[in-house]
């Protein structure tokens, strides 16, 4: 009985490695609908794209480098012209060390201008009101609303036409 579980193992686990040795045959049909021209037109494309890849990618890293070391230069000129010091324990200053800095001060900066926009605007809204204020005593003439007459009035406004002597006929 051992013997016949064994030779099924073996047998199982020769039909899971067994590859069948033939192409497909989906795929043999989708070769032989293909033109072998356009093929080698496509590959022949794509070589001279992939050369023309790796020549801008050469050129990037090359401007990157630079870019770099100038990135670096002008962060060490920042750091020494506001002072920044490393943190303890670090041997330079890092730029988190340096925007921890920038973002507590423009945190600072900001909550401050606000509180002084605030102020400026109510100064100038009390100083358009004043000036509101002082045209309008200034102000010569005065509005006087006008009295409806005609038919009008008396189609309108009746208690106003009662004093008039209007006649209508129909």
């Amino acid at each position: 009985l051992s013997n016949c579980r064994t030779a099924q193992k073996v047998s199982f686990a020769l039909l899971e490695t067994c590859l069948y040795p033939l192409p497909e045959p989906h795929d043999l049909f989708q070769a032989s609908q293909m033109k072998f021209e356009d093929f080698h037109k496509d590959l022949t494309r794509l070589r001279k794209d992939l050369r023309a890849c790796t020549s801008e990618v050469e050129k990037v890293c090359k401007v990157s480098d630079e870019d770099n070391f100038l990135c670096s230069l002008r962060f060490l000129e920042l750091t020494i012209f506001f002072s920044v010091k490393a943190k303890a324990g670090e041997k330079e200053v890092t730029p988190n060390t340096l925007f921890c800095i920038w973002h507590e001060f423009s945190s600072d900066f900001k909550d401050q201008w606000k509180k002084e926009n605030k102020i400026i605007l109510k100064e100038r809204l009390k100083a358009a009101e004043e000036c509101f204020r002082q045209a309008k005593e200034k102000a010569s003439y005065s509005v006087k609303p006008k009295h409806a007459s005609g038919i009008v009035s008396f189609l309108f406004f009746p208690h106003q036409a009662q004093h008039k002597k209007i006649c209508l006929f129909i």
